[in-house]
């Protein structure tokens, strides 16, 4: 590993354990000497790193995080499907020069269960904690966190979603595609195996801008019908290429979080996340 990368990977793992301190009970009312301790840092350099990292200081990106935080964001950018493209692409919005590129699974190949599908995974070091990683060779099929200590369920969990297909270790597949996702500039090709609801659904999620939001109820509007939305939940839920399919800015509502396949607190820290970037590039 060269110089550049290990210092990318020192500074995901020490923001990591930044955005869990903030995150826990009582984060967000940190003072900034607290945090920067814990991070074995004088408060001057760890307030330059996190602002550097994440585009607004800690104390900022705190006020992010309280409970009200998500029923702001639907009051605000709550975005309607038909528009939030647009919305995302041009213009004050545009945080980013991350380009996806989705493909479909037919159906035909959902049904045989990936029987004859090579998969390449890897685990990574990102900015919400480790993620499974997974690609075939048209793009990412997977991408999953997971603690330390549940890496084992994890890994079960996604494969059982192709049960069928080949699984090997080889990180390089998705490397590229995990770089990309989680520095915010490149290409991402996405390779989406799911039923066609699903596929549907996730397509949906795809049209929601960094930084704003939906609810299930629009999703389900935009696929089929409003009184859809335990099936949407349902199909959100399944949803096998975390943070790149957005499910994670899918709110209840009256602006309840919902549920989320990787935990609520992994949630919250991505919408305080993206709206932190959104706010340092207006």
């Amino acid at each position: 590993m060269d110089d550049l990368s290990s210092e990318r990977l020192y500074h995901y793992r020490v923001m990591e354990r930044a955005i869990a301190l903030i995150d826990a009970p009582g984060g967000a009312q940190r003072a900034l000497s607290d945090l920067a301790g814990e991070m074995g840092m004088s408060a001057a350099h760890f307030q330059r790193l996190f602002s550097q990292w994440v585009g607004v200081s800690p104390k900022r990106y705190q006020q992010y995080l309280t409970l009200g935080h998500a029923r702001k964001l639907l009051e605000a950018r709550f975005s309607t499907l038909e528009t939030a493209h647009a919305m995302g692409l041009s213009g004050q919005a545009r945080l980013h020069d991350l380009f996806l590129r989705w493909e479909a699974m037919t159906p035909g190949d959902y049904a045989r269960r990936g029987a004859g599908l090579v998969l390449r995974y890897g685990w990574f070091d990102t900015p919400f904690g480790m993620a499974l990683g997974i690609a075939s060779d048209r793009g990412l099929c997977g991408l999953a966190f997971a603690d330390e200590a549940e890496q084992d369920k994890i890994f079960a969990d996604m494969a059982q979603r192709w049960p069928k297909a080949q699984l090997i270790e080889d990180p390089s597949v998705a490397a590229p595609h995990i770089e990309a996702a989680f520095a915010q500039s490149g290409k991402v090709d996405l390779h989406m195996i799911g039923t066609p609801f699903q596929i549907k659904v996730w397509e949906a999620l795809l049209q929601v801008p960094s930084g704003h939001v939906t609810s299930y109820g629009a999703i389900g509007a935009r696929v089929c019908t409003a009184k859809a939305a335990r099936a949407v939940g349902t199909a959100v839920g399944r949803n096998p290429v975390s943070f790149l399919i957005p499910c994670h800015r899918c709110l209840r509502g009256a602006g309840g979080l919902g549920g989320y396949h990787w935990g609520l607190e992994r949630k919250r820290a991505m919408l305080a996340w993206e709206s932190a970037r959104l706010d340092a590039a207006s």
